[in-house]
C-alpha cells in the first residue's frame, strides 16, 4: 500500500498495531507532506524506517509530459500512476494565487457526450494518495505553493467516494497540504447520493454541479446520468447541500452552439434557478476532435438574460488553449501514440 493513501487517524493506529507510540504518526505525517523520503526521516530509528519501507510503498505520481502555455500561466501535467495508467492536473494562476484541477479517476464512465474524459470508459479509481499525488507532483516542480484545489479533472469524484474524501481529510489537515475546505471545490455531473453525503460531513466544501441543460430532455441528450436522476431532484439535493453548509452552489453551463445556447434555454434557466441563490459559471465548451459539439456564439447575450432576471453568471476565462488544458485530451493523445 501507498503510505500516502493512509489518513493520519490510520497512520496512528498502523503504528500502534506494531508496538509503537501513536506519536510517531505526527512524526511520520509532517514529512510525507514535507515530501521526505522515508529513509531520511532521522527522527525515527533506523529499524522503524526499514519497517515503514517493508510495509508500505512512498509513490508520488512521475511527471510523464508537462506543457507550459505561452498565453496564460497554466501548466499541464501528465501524470503516470504506479501501475503505468495515466491521469492529468492543471495548474492555473490567479490574482489570488495558483489553483489545481486534479483527477480522481482514470477515464470516465459517465458518458458526458462533449467531454474528452469519457472516450475510452473508466479504467478504474485513483487511490486518495494517487490524488494527493497529483498536488505533491506539481508542488514538487513549480516550488510554488497551490492555494486552491478543484476536483474536475477527470473521473466523477462521488463515483469514488471514499478516497476522495480521504484526499480531503489529508488535504485539510494542518499536518498535511493544509488547504482551507473552503479552498476545495468538489464537482459532480449530478449523483444525489453524494451530494447528500457530502453535506453530512461537516466541512465546508464548495459544491460544483455539471448541469449543461436547463430541462431532462436536453440534458438526457447530452449526459447520460440525466436518465437516472431528474434535473428537479438534482436541484433539490444542491438546495439542501446550500442550506446544510452554508456553502453557494455553482452550476457549471457549458454552451454549445445549437444545442443548448438560445435564448429559450437562457430563459428556462431562469425559471430554474430564480432564488436558490446559486451562480452560473458559463463555459464556452472545449471543442474535441472526436466530438461534434462547437463552441457557442451566443456566450455574452445568453449572460446578459441570466443577469437581467436576478441570475448571479459569469463567464469563465478561456485558459491554456494553445496547451489543450482540459482534462481527458492530453491523456488520450499519449495513449494514441501522440
Amino acid at each position: 500500500m501507498n503510505i500516502y493513501d493512509l489518513t493520519k487517524d490510520e497512520l496512528k493506529n498502523y503504528f500502534t498495531s506494531i508496538g509503537e507510540k501513536s506519536f510517531r504518526a505526527d512524526q511520520v505525517f509532517k514529512n510525507l507532506y514535507k515530501t521526505v523520503n522515508i529513509d531520511d526521516m532521522t527522527d525515527l530509528s533506523k529499524s522503524l524506517r526499514e519497517r515503514l519501507k517493508s510495509d508500505f510503498t512512498q509513490y508520488i505520481p512521475q511527471i510523464e509530459r508537462k506543457l507550459t502555455s505561452k498565453k496564460d500561466f497554466v501548466v499541464k501535467y501528465l501524470f503516470k500512476m504506479d501501475d503505468g495508467e495515466y491521469a492529468e492536473g492543471v495548474v492555473m494562476g490567479y490574482k489570488h494565487g495558483l489553483s489545481m484541477c486534479i483527477s480522481t479517476q482514470v477515464g470516465c464512465r459517465m458518458g458526458c457526450k462533449f467531454c474528452a474524459s469519457t472516450l475510452n470508459g473508466l479504467k478504474r479509481n485513483l487511490t486518495a494518495g494517487e490524488i494527493t499525488g497529483q498536488i505533491l507532483a506539481a508542488l514538487k516542480d513549480l516550488e510554488s505553493r497551490i492555494s486552491n484545489i478543484v476536483l474536475m479533472g477527470s473521473g466523477e469524484p462521488f463515483d469514488n467516494y471514499e478516497n476522495v474524501l480521504k484526499f480531503i481529510q489529508n488535504a485539510t489537515h494542518p499536518d498535511g497540504l493544509g488547504i482551507g475546505a473552503r479552498h476545495i471545490t468538489v464537482s459532480t455531473c449530478g449523483l444525489t447520493d453524494g451530494i447528500y453525503r457530502l453535506s453530512k460531513e461537516g466541512l465546508p466544501i464548495n459544491l460544483s454541479i455539471s448541469l449543461h441543460a436547463p430541462n431532462d430532455g436536453l440534458r438526457k441528450q447530452i449526459m447520460p446520468v440525466a436518465n437516472a436522476v431528474a434535473i428537479d431532484d438534482l436541484i433539490k439535493a444542491a438546495n439542501d447541500y446550500y442550506t446544510t453548509t452554508g456553502r453557494r452552489v455553482t452550476y457549471e453551463y457549458s454552451l454549445i452552439k445549437g444545442v443548448n445556447d438560445s435564448e429559450n434555454e437562457a430563459r428556462q434557466l431562469v425559471r430554474l434557478l430564480k432564488n436558490t441563490g446559486s451562480h452560473i459559471n458559463l463555459i464556452p465548451v472545449n471543442e474535441v476532435k472526436e466530438r461534434e459539439y462547437k463552441t457557442s456564439v451566443n456566450t455574452r447575450e445568453f449572460q446578459k438574460i441570466l443577469t437581467e432576471n436576478g441570475i448571479n453568471a459569469t463567464v469563465r476565462r478561456t485558459l491554456g488553449q494553445d496547451i489543450n488544458a482540459s482534462c481527458g485530451q492530453l491523456r488520450n493523445q499519449y495513449e494514441r501514440g501522440g
